[in-house]
């Protein structure tokens, strides 16, 4: 496939992806009683039918979610104006951030229902910079080991005719999710 094809592939799955979230739920947080019990991977499934929010920071940041299986979760992006640092390039928080996602969410899908994460340690090679040539880049976390208390994950930053533009890992903490009966989950939702 042609980069000029392999580009026009991924902004029509964008746009297809875009129309779900903006018939669904919309940007937000979901209270604890709305996932509790599903596994991260339904969570995630629901929330790239538009049945349950997607994060806020995507809205703002100019990235969404395409794809998650077990293991793996599947970003695009398009950096622009809103993302310059002050030397005119794409600041490196915004392929952190990208990153971030990506691996966390591929971290999510792992995890049974009940359970959580958050990210302990990220690390992260900017090895090209994103220019003009690469109005969108594909974030794709996969997650190398799932365990009861730690999680690992490596992803690729790439645009649509394979250059890469940088690479991370990550160590999440895995815990359990407070109990919804009288404990914290339960007040957070009411």
């Amino acid at each position: 496939m042609t980069q000029m094809n392999q580009l026009e592939a991924w902004l029509a799955r964008e746009r297809e992806q875009a129309a779900r979230f903006d018939a669904g739920a919309g940007p937000g947080v979901a209270t604890p009683a709305r996932f509790a019990h599903l596994s991260g991977l339904e969570i995630m499934e629901r929330m790239l039918a538009g049945e349950l929010p997607y994060a806020p920071i995507a809205r703002t940041l100019d990235f969404l979610l395409l794809e998650v299986e077990r293991g793996r979760a599947l970003f695009q992006g398009t950096p622009g104006p809103a993302h310059l640092n002050p030397m005119g390039t794409i600041h490196g928080g915004w392929y952190a951030t990208l990153l971030d996602s990506a691996l966390g969410c591929a971290v999510h899908t792992m995890l049974p229902a009940g359970r959580a994460y958050t990210t302990a340690e990220l690390g992260m090679n900017l090895v090209r910079a994103i220019g003009a040539k690469a109005p969108r880049v594909r974030a794709e976390g996969k997650v190398v080991h799932c365990g009861r208390q730690l999680a690992t994950a490596e992803a690729r930053l790439y645009g649509p005719d394979g250059t890469l533009y940088a690479h991370a890992t990550t160590t999440c903490l895995v815990f359990d999710l407070p109990q919804a009966s009288g404990g914290r989950a339960d007040a957070a939702a009411r």
